[in-house]
């Protein structure tokens, strides 16, 4: 692919993401017209004196902005980690959930709602949970030198997974079935409809704290698609670098997580998308990416919260979405990836 393609798509993608984004702040319960958003915008960041209705106001401010916001920090931070992680398993059919976060992060929410915690609490301990449980697949991986470090990981976090979601059923039997077990249902089909400004100041430095890494390893994130020999005689700190791109993507997909629940395909499906448009190459993956997953799942939450009555969970829709897509674009890139 040439350069002057790699820039045509990183600009219809910004532009997508952009025309969504204007489309999210306008449909609703509450239509509000392009003209109202212009001028509200105007008001609020250059000081203009346009007249906008306060309903208009408090929509846009209070419950379609942080919504979109958290959408765009999600869908970004899952497509993150779900790119560093396919790169480094060398695995297109990995996901960010493959190491066990999720499973770990709704245990720890799931705890929470069981004691009747607040909702800091019970984000802090999906937060919480999903780091702990990769530390423990990533301890347990480590100390099996006889097999191939990858594999150690994916199968230790395959069965630790297996074990939180076993916990994770038992609390739901337990749970009090009128008011315990609709909340812990709702959670595990991941919403966006509760998040508040307080939650994306929580989740946001910790999403940019996994960024930050997968941005300065870029060029080296490359060579981990190569055999752990290869990369070695290259000089590269294969180990090392494999445990700073688990703790990168693991404290993204864990700061995600705790504010919307989980939510799936988007960390598998996105990297796909943009591979086939940029290439394998990491460091022109990485920012295309992100871009598409906010947009994905950004578009996924407007129809959530507009095609029925009442708001379907994301978490469905983006299986409903996502399983045909992926079949295609899996067949469709087949090629590419090898």
């Amino acid at each position: 692919m040439t350069g002057r393609s790699r820039a045509f798509a990183y600009a219809l993608a910004a532009l997508g993401l952009l025309a969504l984004t204007l489309l999210a702040f306008a449909l609703g319960r509450f239509p509000l017209s392009l003209a109202e958003l212009a001028a509200l915008a105007a008001n609020k960041l250059f000081g203009a004196s346009y007249e906008v209705a306060p309903t208009a106001q408090t929509v846009v401010l209070q419950v379609r902005g942080p919504r979109i916001l958290a959408a765009l920090l999600v869908g970004a931070a899952l497509a993150a980690a779900g790119t560093a992680y396919q790169g480094m398993f060398r695995n297109p059919l990995v996901s960010p959930d493959i190491l066990g976060v999720s499973a770990g992060a709704a245990l720890g929410a799931v705890l929470g709602i069981f004691f009747s915690k607040s909702a800091l609490v019970i984000q802090l301990g999906a937060f919480a949970g999903g780091l702990a449980a990769v530390g423990m697949v990533y301890a347990v991986g480590a100390n099996v030198r006889r097999h191939d470090p990858i594999l150690s990981l994916i199968l230790a976090g395959i069965v630790l997974g297996t074990l939180l979601g076993a916990c994770i059923a038992l609390i739901k039997y337990l749970a009090d079935p009128y008011n315990q077990l609709p909340a812990i249902t709702y959670w595990l089909l991941g919403s966006l409809a509760a998040v508040a400004p307080s939650d994306l100041a929580l989740a946001a430095p910790f999403a940019l704290a996994g960024l930050v890494p997968l941005y300065l390893l870029r060029w080296r994130m490359n060579l981990l698609s190569l055999a752990d020999d290869e990369a070695r005689a290259l000089g590269v700190p294969v180990a090392r670098l494999r445990l700073a791109v688990v703790c990168a993507a693991t404290l993204m997909t864990a700061a995600a997580v705790a504010i919307s629940g989980i939510i799936g395909w988007v960390g598998l499906l996105i990297p796909h998308a943009a591979r086939m448009l940029v290439g394998p190459e990491f460091s022109r993956l990485l920012p295309l990416s992100m871009v598409l997953g906010a947009a994905f799942l950004l578009a996924v939450d407007t129809l959530a919260r507009t095609v029925a009555p009442i708001e379907i969970p994301p978490g469905v829709l983006t299986a409903i979405i996502g399983t045909p897509f992926f079949l295609w674009l899996f067949v469709s890139a087949r090629r590419a990836w090898q």
